[in-house]
């Protein structure tokens, strides 16, 4: 144990003495994840739309005023000629056109009915996708307040209410799903980076060849490396989710915050232990942070934050669930916004503890001392 407090010594005086290895370990990732979840967010604003009111009745005008004022569409154009809105979507100013025929509100009082014309700019698939939904969830409403209106007795009407309640994020906030998860593949990102350099900058500046000549064990070397960016994933992971996600997005985890630094513990050993894999195979920094970033590439795009793994093709599934990541994430947002504990989380403290067995076993065994 001697020996591993005295490795645990070198290796704090190394990381601290650097002063730009502070900063990318600390304030890079604080500064990113003040400012990504602000920009990756699936609710989509300012969607331009040209309306072509050929009825130009209060029906009509009223439809309008409930598009504009919903907050997420900006009125273009409001004219009687779907030839001069056309022009718009074709110059990409007008994401959608809505086209009220002539006799809209006539139709409507006399036969109970009424078409209506929506023309999407598919360009931006996600946008055009959002935007008409919104479009025809704002229709739809306006839809239901008419035959609520016009329902009386000898009608025999009857209207069914559906109300919608959100679990777990009643208030729709993106930031609540999209924050744990940026902060998840930032812990992953600085600890896998700078885990894979280290033991490579000992084989650039030749100091591993002192240490192979030593008699200390490889396990020990290991233990020695990997403790330290231990410390500072939990220290980093900590003023994510209790400062800025406590004090900038207001997130206050529900669930079992032992349970939480539990998973977090094993989550940071088996990232360690695959960038200690990476620097075990790599010769230069340069070859350790290509792979690094190869991998760590994969890890983000396939770990369910962006997308949901149940909506990828059978094979993408099976990348997903061999990417450590993607449990991590799940364990966060179950813990932070569902409040869930030890028990909800038993199969996965499995399969993350198989992670960490095996990368730190095949990196300590691929480390072969020379003599």
């Amino acid at each position: 144990m001697r020996t591993l407090k005295y490795l645990l010594q070198k290796e704090y005086r190394q990381i601290f003495r650097n002063k730009i290895i502070l900063r990318m370990i600390i304030a890079m990732p604080m500064i990113q994840l003040i400012i990504l979840p602000l920009a990756a967010d699936y609710e989509i604003k300012n969607i331009n739309i040209a309306v072509v009111d050929q009825d130009r009745s209060s029906f009509s005008r009223e439809l309008v005023n409930r598009i504009t004022a919903a907050g997420y569409f900006r009125l273009q154009q409001y004219t009687h000629s779907y030839e001069e809105a056309f022009p718009l979507l074709e110059s990409d100013k007008a994401d959608l056109i809505l086209e009220i025929p002539s006799r809209f509100e006539k139709d409507l009082v006399r036969e109970g009915k009424q078409s209506l014309l929506l023309a999407v700019n598919a360009i931006n698939g996600t946008k055009a996708m959002v935007g008409a939904n919104y479009l025809n969830r704002i229709i739809q409403d306006y839809n239901t307040d008419i035959k609520v209106e016009w329902k009386t007795p000898a009608m025999g009407a009857k209207m069914i209410e559906i109300e919608s309640v959100n679990w777990f994020n009643p208030h729709m906030k993106y930031a609540f799903f999209m924050v744990p998860g940026i902060l998840v593949l930032l812990v992953t990102m600085i600890s896998a980076y700078m885990c894979s350099m280290n033991i490579v900058r000992e084989k650039e500046i030749g100091t591993i060849e002192q240490i192979n000549v030593t008699p200390v064990k490889k396990q020990y070397f290991i233990l020695g490396k990997l403790i330290p960016f231990w410390t500072i994933g939990m220290v980093l992971f900590s003023v994510g989710l209790f400062v800025i996600g406590r004090f900038v997005y207001g997130i206050v985890p529900l669930g079992n915050i032992l349970a939480l630094y539990a998973y977090l513990a094993l989550f940071l050993i088996a990232v360690l232990g695959f960038g200690l894999l990476i620097s075990t195979y790599s010769n230069t920094q340069q070859q350790a942070m290509s792979l690094a970033f190869f991998f760590v590439m994969i890890f983000l795009l396939m770990s369910g934050l962006f997308t949901s793994i149940d909506s990828m093709p059978t094979w993408a599934r099976w990348v997903a669930y061999s990417n450590p990541v993607s449990y991590f994430i799940e364990v966060v947002r179950m813990v932070v916004l569902k409040g869930s504990g030890f028990g909800e989380l038993g199969q996965l403290f499995l399969v993350m503890a198989g992670f960490a067995v095996g990368f730190n076993g095949w990196a300590v065994w691929n480390y072969r001392k020379v003599s």
